[in-house]
């Protein structure tokens, strides 16, 4: 067992800033095109954290257009060029599931003063 934490340890990055759920963030994603490879910025509100090490993952929503999307990144990924922590949300759960059946201004998060 301690080969496999020895293994995790050195994949798990250093350069992530301290997420919460509710905190609006900017996900810079590496995302290869045949050859080539660009950044696609995923921008929302931290619904859910989940795992531990270097498996840990979370999940972004955002709404599109009227739509809700959601994604979910592992959060040690080298495919994650860059994240940004916008906004600290005042919540008082650890997972935000309410807010799919909210709409409009009710889909809002206060921010953490």
């Amino acid at each position: 067992m301690d080969y496999i934490r020895a293994i995790e340890r050195q994949q798990m990055r250093d350069d992530i800033p301290q997420l919460r759920s509710g905190d609006h963030v900017k996900v810079h994603y590496r995302i290869k095109e045949g050859d080539r490879e660009r950044l696609q910025v995923f921008e929302g509100d931290v619904i859910r954290l989940s795992g531990g090490s270097s498996r840990e993952t979370f999940t972004v929503r955002k709404i599109s257009f009227g739509v809700g999307v959601e994604r979910t990144f592992p959060l040690h990924s080298p495919k994650i060029a860059k994240l940004e922590v916008m906004r600290h949300g005042d919540v008082h759960r650890a997972k935000l599931y309410y807010l799919r059946d909210r709409v409009g201004k009710a889909a809002r998060i206060r921010e953490k003063r």
